[in-house]
């Protein structure tokens, strides 16, 4: 038996039957559909769409965008809030419109986040050729702007003609549901393809189940990554975006405890142990905590779980200074796994951890060792608190009206409830935040640094919304980052989605500044400042109205200029019942406490600054700290 649908009816019914299955859970992959129409989709999926939600409204929930970037940065946040079992579809027109998601395919690829793209393509026909908006390449006909795709997808296909739509979808759901393999998956659909007619088996819109593997470590391996933990005197856990994903948290708390190995956690892994366990030593790297750097800097074994080992989280190979460290890496990718010359454990981490666990059974490292973790967590811990409760010297500096960035972030930490979710993704703040903010629920930090995207706040922060509609959602943004793409408040409201925008100004890129600073560059180009006679950007503070700006997007607003204005302003916010934004404004030249640490940037090896060349001999210096960390794990420890 056959249906006759379009190339897009067809593939709109398919996804509105795809659920897959982990642990006897079974959910929908594709929990609804994101978009903008053009000339490019409107009459295809933009006609299917609307066929589908007047046959049935949940069928795939059809959600009006306001950028396509943002769209997909939506689906990926959605994406990492259920645990990648769960995602969204983007589709967009042809030309600037498809290629605006091409960041948002970097970004969820980059880290491992499963998103579905349908970008529309020009006509396989070419009966128009060239049609509005269409890039032509004189050297080969059948190339779009969409093979810019190829390199940021883990998957791509182009469907030119209907036959082919059966394969490209399998192959789709293969990627998405496969802890490995997935990230951004691309099918690009030529307009008139979408509407041409086909007569379709009616088994591929059947309901179709897509298991969620767990896959089990290999004994033998596991057996040498016991007895390299057993021979160690000063291991140290990295724990990494896998953690959550696998669901690992409560097999990891209990590893920790049973063995005393001190956990420090990458932005993506932040919040695998409450703040305050006895074995959480915080953030480790560029942006650690000094608890969790002094510890890297000794250990002798570094177990990575779920961790693909990021420049600011091995601090650009400085972080672990013992000549004789090595590593054993947990990961479902055998790619990540191998790094650094370790020992891949390749597996699912709960199910590698609950088999270690009972293989390492009676041994824990010596007491002193943990006596040394919790010193030095509770000196953070010390730090954190001046840091959040600034003392008067450092208030005394202020200007009217401004507060620090660490005292915004310790009042909204403070303030919320343990289950709320903090959003963050670039600039200054992910770096505090990591350091600063005391996770006490697993899923309550969701900072992007894979990518690092300014721009991902605001529709990140909608995507965990949709993702977890039982929590709060604080997305903190600064105002470089909120520039770049504040549009997606409109679908905020348009959907009645509660998030609350916690909008710090500080008139320019404070992150870059303080890093241009460091780098002899004196905060060059970083401030958002008038151009002056002399045709430099050095005269007042642009005038622009942040709060104003956001109320027109029909968002209340209320504008904090005290400590106890912010609070109060945090109580009104999550008394609210939709999106709510609270604008306060802070001094970009009070950092948070210094992690002991170092990221590589190269600095200028010549120049005429004294600033830049002060800076080259510190980075030269910084230099010589760098390990490859190539040593196979069968040396002498």
């Amino acid at each position: 038996m056959t249906v006759r649908l379009t190339v897009a009816q067809a593939l709109v019914r398919f996804l509105s039957v795809q659920y897959s299955e982990r642990d006897g859970v079974r959910q929908r992959v594709i929990a609804g559909c994101l978009g903008i129409f053009g000339h490019g989709n409107v009459a295809g999926l933009g006609q299917a769409l609307l066929q589908s939600e007047l046959e049935d409204p949940k069928a795939l929930p059809y959600i009006l965008a306001r950028n396509e970037q943002a769209m997909v940065h939506t689906a990926a946040a959605f994406a990492r809030t259920t645990n990648r079992l769960q995602t969204y579809a983007c589709t967009a027109s042809i030309g600037p419109g498809s290629t605006n998601m091409i960041t948002g395919a970097a970004l969820a690829t980059v880290n491992r986040l499963p998103v579905l793209l349908l970008p529309s393509d020009t006509f396989v026909t070419r009966v128009a050729t060239p049609v509005l908006q269409e890039l032509e390449n004189v050297g080969a006909g059948d190339i779009s702007v969409n093979d810019a795709f190829r390199p940021v997808s883990r998957y791509f296909d182009r469907v030119s003609r209907p036959e082919q739509l059966p394969s490209a979808l399998m192959n789709a759901m293969r990627v998405l549901t496969d802890p490995v393999e997935t990230g951004a998956v691309t099918l690009a659909l030529p307009q008139d393809v979408q509407a041409e007619a086909f007569d379709w088996p009616e088994e591929l819109f059947a309901e179709r189940e897509w298991h969620v593997a767990r896959p089990l470590p290999e004994t033998t391996i596991l057996d040498r990554a016991a007895e390299l933990i057993r021979n160690s005197r000063r291991p140290v856990i990295v724990a990494g975006g896998g953690v959550a994903y696998s669901g690992a948290n409560d097999v990891l708390r209990t590893f920790a405890e049973a063995t005393g190995i001190p956990v420090g956690e990458s932005q993506a892994g932040k919040g695998s142990l409450p703040y305050d366990h006895p074995q959480s030593v915080g953030a480790i790297g560029s942006t650690g905590t000094t608890a969790a750097n002094a510890i890297a800097a000794t250990a002798d074994l570094v177990i990575g779980i779920g961790t693909r080992y990021g420049d600011f989280t091995t601090a650009s190979r400085t972080a672990f200074q013992n000549p004789g460290v090595r590593f054993v890496n947990i990961n479902v990718a055998r790619f990540d796994g191998g790094k650094h010359a370790g020992l891949p454990v390749v597996a699912d981490a709960r199910e590698a951890l609950t088999a270690l666990t009972a293989k390492l059974d009676g041994w824990s490292v010596d007491d002193g060792y943990r006596d040394e973790t919790r010193r030095l967590a509770q000196e953070w811990d010390a730090i954190v608190e001046r840091t959040y409760n600034p003392p008067a010297e450092v208030t005394e500096k202020l200007a009217e009206g401004l507060l620090t960035q660490g005292e915004v972030l310790g009042r909204v930490n403070e303030l919320s409830d343990p289950r709320d979710v903090v959003v963050c993704a670039a600039g200054s703040m992910p770096g505090d935040l990591h350091k600063l903010w005391r996770t006490r629920d697993g899923k309550g930090y969701h900072v992007e640094y894979g990518y690092s995207c300014m721009g991902y706040e605001i529709a990140g922060g909608i995507g965990v919304r949709l993702g977890a509609p039982d929590r709060d959602v604080f997305v903190l943004v600064g105002d470089g980052s909120y520039l770049m793409m504040s549009s997606e408040l409109a679908t905020a409201v348009q959907e009645n989605l509660k998030i609350i925008v916690v909008l710090v100004q500080n008139h320019g890129f404070a992150s870059i500044g303080a890093l241009s600073e460091s780098l002899g560059s004196q905060r060059f180009g970083t401030a958002y400042r008038k151009r002056t006679g002399d045709g430099r950007l050095d005269g007042d503070y642009l005038p622009v109205d942040l709060a104003a700006n956001v109320r027109s997007f029909g968002v209340e607003v209320l504008d904090v200029h005290s400590r106890a204005e912010l609070e109060k302003a945090i109580q009104t916010a999550k008394a609210a019942t939709g999106p709510i934004a609270i604008h306060v404004t802070t001094d970009p030249l009070i950092g948070g406490p210094d992690s002991e640490s170092w990221w590589d940037v190269p600095v200028s090896e010549v120049s005429t600054l004294e600033s830049t060349s002060a800076a080259r001999a510190a980075y030269e210096e910084s230099k010589k700290a760098q390990h490859p960390y190539l040593a196979p794990v069968e040396g002498d420890s």
